[in-house]
């Protein structure tokens, strides 16, 4: 019966951390994440990404600003589309970037398939334009992506990576998310 018992309590919680357990987050009703998707601001134009290679949206002036210390490059095999990696790299805390454009809509995230209740989802704007935080809130924070509805089924991502362990903060993470998906669609916007 005491084994029982000691699985059953080991099943209600998940591990951020080797050594570090926490209880399993109850799950975002739908009614809930409905009314996320209805607080969402309008996109005030649409700016396609359709064909866009991300790691050409950003210029030597923002990878400054970003303190991207590498060459851009294309990921190997990206699941979600195109995807360029960003180093940040000459001094620590260390951080890293990808730059992702997805083939679906923002409404996904928090009504459809590429919902997670593992993820946190909090509604935001870039830009003017209809985004999503989306991190881990449990455990150590490794990485924060911000999702930016820049055009109907279409989104750009921009995922913020810790490299140094323990150098940054969930804010500070997507925060640098943030600011890498507005110089993005800074430039989306002069293109179009």
């Amino acid at each position: 019966m005491a084994a029982v018992v000691a699985v059953l309590g080991v099943a209600g919680c998940s591990s951020g951390d080797e050594g570090t357990a926490y209880p399993a987050q109850a799950s975002v009703s739908s009614a809930s994440q409905q009314a996320m998707a209805s607080q969402l601001p309008p996109r005030p134009a649409e700016l396609p990404i359709a064909g866009t290679d991300p790691c050409e949206l950003l210029g030597q002036a923002q990878f400054d600003a970003l303190k991207v210390t590498s060459v851009p490059r294309k990921a190997a095999d990206p699941p979600d589309g195109p995807t360029c990696v960003l180093d940040a790299n000459q001094t620590e805390p260390f951080h890293a970037f990808h730059l992702r454009v997805v083939g679906a809509d923002l409404q996904e995230w928090l009504i459809g398939a590429r919902r997670k209740n593992s993820m946190t989802t909090t509604p935001t704007s870039v830009e003017g334009y209809p985004a999503l935080a989306n991190y881990r809130a449990s455990g150590t924070p490794s990485d924060c992506e911000v999702l930016v509805g820049v055009a109907k089924g279409q989104t750009l991502a921009s995922q913020a990576f810790a490299i140094t362990a323990g150098g940054f903060s969930r804010p500070q993470l997507c925060e640098l998310a943030s600011k890498a998906a507005g110089l993005a669609v800074q430039d989306l916007k002069v293109r179009s």
